[in-house]
């Protein structure tokens, strides 16, 4: 079996506990669209498949068996020809803050982050912060935060625990302040359509729960219209076989924000997300989108 993964230490980290669960299976890098886009932040309805695209390709073409993304990397809707045969058991969801707890950021620091969700939620928190684009993969945005250039960085806390990195987390950021991307610390073990035979491999791989709640997230992002670079967090959480799906809107200036928080049974977990977006397009999320397409 040959798993596609892109080239970050990250991605590797994801694919080779995937291979480590799969005996035989081996790791193949392919270059994407988005990981040679170094320069500059996506545009806002520019980003989705990017960090999917070749790899996806690559299936198709039968080159490999399977491939491993971050599952927030993922366009809500995929290739008729694929289907993500497992979603693992979710790591930590949350946003974490390094460098500096929230409360103890002077007024005026310099925070850098490379998304626009984050952006926005933190601009809506705290308006006296200065909020820089920071590209780059995780040990570059690391390395330029001991060089002094900013005072705390925001990285995915899920990508720092798997790359036995969570020492160095200030502050894991609550969902209710600052609400994660839809499906993060989520994989998304993705195969062609129709293949039977990857599908039983990867069954025990597949978390119930996992699943759900990506469901719910990934529901409310594709009625929204959504890509994985624009304004929109989405958090889902199973218990006792309800769904509980908070979902935020925020325009890039944080100055107007909406937050929803909407539960529903597991059993229909694409509805719990539907009821979620409507609730926010009510509150006038539609404006605020608009907007940023426009931009």
């Amino acid at each position: 079996m040959i798993i596609g993964s892109r080239g970050s230490q990250l991605a590797l980290r994801q694919a080779h506990w995937v291979a480590a669960q799969l005996p035989g299976a081996e790791v193949e890098v392919i270059k994407t669209t988005g990981d040679q886009i170094t320069a500059s932040a996506f545009s806002p309805g520019g980003a989705k498949a990017l960090f999917t695209k070749e790899i996806e390709e690559a299936l198709l073409d039968g080159r490999i068996d399977l491939a491993v993304h971050s599952l927030k990397d993922m366009p809500v809707q995929i290739n008729s020809g694929l289907t993500i045969a497992a979603i693992p058991e979710r790591e930590e969801v949350r946003d974490a803050l390094v460098g500096s707890r929230l409360s103890s950021l002077p007024e005026g620091a310099l925070v850098g982050t490379s998304s626009l969700r984050r952006a926005a939620q933190l601009r809506h928190l705290r308006p006296d912060l200065r909020v820089e684009n920071l590209r780059g993969n995780v040990d570059t945005r690391l390395r330029k935060l001991e060089e002094g250039r900013y005072t705390a960085i925001v990285l995915a806390a899920a990508g720092l625990r798997r790359l036995s990195l969570e020492g160095r987390i200030a502050e894991l950021l609550d969902p209710e302040l600052m609400c994660p991307a839809v499906g993060q610390g989520a994989l998304a073990i993705e195969t062609r359509a129709g293949d039977e035979r990857m599908r039983k491999i990867l069954a025990p791989l597949d978390d119930p729960r996992a699943r759900a709640e990506v469901a719910a997230e990934r529901a409310m992002l594709a009625e929204l219209g959504g890509g994985c670079q624009v304004p929109i967090g989405g958090s889902a959480r199973l218990r006792d076989g309800e769904l509980r799906l908070i979902a935020v809107v925020a325009s890039p200036d944080g100055q107007q924000l909406i937050r929803v928080s909407v539960e529903g049974p597991a059993l229909d977990p694409a509805a719990v997300g539907r009821r979620a977006a409507h609730e926010l397009l009510v509150r006038g999320a539609n404006k605020i989108l608009e907007q940023v397409y426009t931009r």
